[in-house]
């Protein structure tokens, strides 16, 4: 996810499969799973209680007990975004240990029926679990199947951060960290990736799209369903499902990759300039770290004020006025294009293990981002990442260091989106590229991408192969960097100095007065987006059109140019 500083926040096919998936996909916490999975073996007549995967920063998302194989989703689109969407969805799951009930996340929207195994089964909410009671128990190692009728409802309370997204034509979906089973029940966390099948039907005028290749469209009557079906396994957090009156624009990649972006049908024209840099994008990644992991790739232009660009897999979603309003230099507005594309690569085809893991997918995003802004727009890597050190400190005194994000507030499930784990985790790839040098950094990456492919992996995964294709020990230098408090002295760059967290940065002239009365500080023309900041609220810097975030934010952009502001006094997004 990408934090954009305009707006305030509001991560086999079906039936077919019949071998065990990889083992290496699930989590491994064998103690917390047993824990939770002797909770669930608890006799039917217990109290239906809420489980966990035991991740660190969401104790509840996920579910022991089973490997999901597969999700079919159907969703029917009323044509309104005020009603309450249809939904039937399938689940095609091993069981990993006996189970006498059955733990999904989904915490919005109406239940109307449970089947197991064709069966139907007996079921209950806890928390934010949907508890299932099959009629028989499920030994372990079974192949089963859940299908679970229940209504998809886009209309949220004001706490609800990210779901569906209502735009001014239809719906999209933005499920990053822990919102994908506010839209349909399933095992919400990214180290339990799946297969996807995805069936949309609506009002003939509107167009669906979703992850992965189109396969059919079955028009009858006044309805038009579309079915897409991935290529690759995917987390809950990264499916994607349009549904407006778009156009759909199509194009050749690198090697024949097909590409396809949605757009608002009437600012058609007016995108194609930035669609068409997508091909040579993809081949820019590619010279980086190695041939693209998926079977098609585009941009879902969304009319809507989401706050974020959000990199779902294989159908990256951005907000449309990103790329039709003035606010942000060219460049940057590439740059942030190809954070989004990076993502594919980092997050989406290798996902964190745990959300602990969050700075393998945004530093790298951030890493490749900034690389592309300097080789294709002048701007210096290295100042930039000089910035960064001297703002580390304090990121890390506020969200904790790089691979140990502390718990999101109370109420803002989507706070570990800070500057920690954006640029001060690109920060750390900086480090080790100096320590172990560049041929070792670049061959590193892109044997990452390349053995980890369509899995998810740790921190500790990713130390090792460090030290693997370097030759060299390097826990107690990774250690430092990931964990540490305070950050490390640079390799090669003794002057960097980190500024004192707890030295407030003094004040003078316009800046002052404008601390003080909550304003942002203009310098030559400001860009102005939306309300203008109120007192409370620290005002977001554009630096050369990056952010320096605060609160929800996550990268900083930094950079040694002079800053110019924006007064938005809603919080800066960055591609999740």
């Amino acid at each position: 996810m990408l934090l954009t500083p305009r707006n305030e926040a509001r991560r086999p096919v079906p039936g077919a499969p019949h071998s065990r998936p990889r083992s290496t996909r699930r989590l491994r916490m064998p103690a917390l799973l047993a824990v939770a999975v002797s909770t669930c073996l608890l006799a039917a007549s217990a109290p239906a209680t809420p489980l966990g995967v035991g991740d660190h920063l969401y104790p509840h998302l996920g579910n022991p007990g089973y490997d999901v194989a597969s999700y079919d989703l159907s969703f029917t689109y009323p044509g309104t975004n005020t009603k309450p969407l249809k939904a039937v969805t399938r689940i095609d799951a091993w069981t990993t240990t006996d189970l006498d009930r059955i733990n999904l996340d989904f915490a919005h929207g109406k239940v109307e029926s449970v089947e197991v195994d064709g069966e139907p089964a007996s079921f209950s909410s806890a928390g934010e679990d949907l508890v299932v009671t099959p009629e028989n128990p499920l030994p372990d190692g079974s192949w089963t199947r859940i299908t679970v009728r229940h209504s998809s409802d886009p209309v949220y309370g004001e706490g609800q951060e990210g779901g569906w997204v209502r735009t001014s034509d239809g719906l999209a979906m933005a499920n990053q960290a822990d919102a994908a089973h506010v839209v349909f029940p399933c095992n919400d966390h990214p180290s339990d990736k799946a297969m996807f099948t995805i069936r949309v039907t609506a009002p003939n005028g509107y167009t669906a799209v979703a992850n992965g290749l189109r396969t059919d469209v079955d028009r009858a009557g006044r309805t038009t369903t579309w079915t897409y079906r991935t290529g690759h396994p995917m987390a809950t957090e990264l499916a994607q499902v349009s549904i407006g009156r778009s156009t759909v624009l199509h194009r050749t990649g690198p090697h024949g990759l097909p590409l396809r972006d949605v757009v608002p049908t009437e600012h058609r024209e007016r995108l194609e300039p930035w669609l068409e840099k997508t091909p040579g994008q993809i081949s820019w990644m590619e010279s980086k770290i190695g041939r693209y992991p998926f079977e098609t790739y585009g941009l879902l232009m969304a009319d809507a004020a989401t706050g974020f660009e959000l990199e779902t897999q294989t159908l990256s979603l951005f907000e449309r006025e990103l790329f039709t309003g003035s606010t942000f230099p060219k460049w940057y507005v590439e740059s942030i294009m190809v954070h989004e594309l990076a993502h594919q690569w980092f997050g989406d085809s290798v996902s964190p293990r745990t959300w602990s893991d969050l700075w393998l997918s945004e530093g790298h995003a951030t890493w490749y981002e900034a690389l592309y802004a300097a080789e294709k727009a002048g701007k210096p890597v290295e100042a930039r990442m000089k910035a960064a050190y001297a703002a580390s400190d304090r990121w890390r005194a506020a969200g904790g260091p790089p691979a140990a994000p502390k718990k999101p507030e109370a109420g803002k499930k989507n706070g570990i989106f800070r500057p920690n784990v954006y640029d001060g985790a690109a920060l750390v790839l900086y480090a080790l590229r100096q320590e172990i040098g560049r041929p070792a950094f670049e061959n590193l990456e892109r044997e990452w991408v390349s053995r980890h492919q369509d899995g998810s992996a740790s921190t500790a995964d990713f130390i090792a192969l460090a030290e693997e294709i370097s030759g060299r020990h390097l826990d107690g230098f990774m250690q430092a960097w990931l964990y540490g408090e305070k950050t490390p002295p640079m390799p090669g760059q003794p002057e960097w100095k980190a500024v004192d967290p707890e030295k407030k940065p003094a004040k003078s002239g316009k800046a002052a007065t404008a601390a003080k009365t909550g304003k942002a500080a203009k310098t030559g023309k400001a860009a102005k987006t939306g309300k203008a900041a109120k007192a409370g609220k620290a005002a977001k810097t554009v630096q050369t059109g990056k952010t320096v975030k605060t609160g929800k934010s996550g990268r900083t952009g930094m950079t040694t140019e002079p800053a110019k502001t924006t007064t938005t006094g809603k919080v800066a997004r960055s591609a999740k």
